[in-house]
């Protein structure tokens, strides 16, 4: 009986990203800090803040000769300090506060994506299916930060960005039993 391992990473943001560069692996016990902000900042934005993050997704399938028998799957919400930046005279812990929803925002779906594929079972479609997965996930993780940014006006308002704080908290802990490690 032959076994064939298949090994497909695939990393979502930054297409073309070197394997070398710099990432923040998300962990519940650290937080971001400013000096995590290492990019430099653009002078055409508006924004005091960017923070760059996003979902790494990779798999591997186990086939005896043509038939798939087995797959496992690697999935993690990661920060990217060398493309995140800050504008040293606007920033507080307000706004890093903000900042660091962004990133607990990319775990929350990393949790969704290892429930979607906790679910799946072996079959000969499981690469298209975790694949399928994988960009509706990073669709839905698009939508809901481009959503949280602009009903908190970028954190301007306060009222809002207590309600998406507390939100992501509940939404996070709702899925702890796929939190990153």
């Amino acid at each position: 009986m032959q076994i064939k391992h298949i090994i497909i990473s695939i990393l979502f943001l930054f297409v073309g990203m070197s394997s070398n560069e710099e990432t923040i692996t998300w962990n519940d016990t650290r937080k971001l800090t400013w000096e995590d902000f290492k990019g430099s900042p653009n002078s055409n934005s508006d924004a005091v803040a960017l923070t760059a993050s996003g979902i790494t997704f990779g798999y591997s399938v186990k086939t005896t000769g043509k038939r798939i028998i087995g797959y496992s799957t690697s999935v993690q919400a990661h920060f990217y300090p060398n493309k995140s930046w800050y504008l040293t005279e606007k920033a507080d812990n307000y706004i890093l506060a903000h900042e660091q929803l962004h990133f607990d925002i990319t775990e929350l779906y990393v949790r969704k994506f290892r429930q979607q594929l906790e679910r799946l079972v072996v079959n000969q479609n499981i690469k298209t299916q975790m694949n399928q997965i994988h960009v509706a996930i990073n669709e839905a993780l698009d939508k809901t930060q481009k959503t949280y940014d602009e009903q908190t006006n970028h954190s301007i308002n306060v009222e809002a960005q207590n309600y998406w704080g507390n939100y992501i908290k509940e939404e996070l802990k709702k899925l702890e039993k796929y939190k990153s490690q």
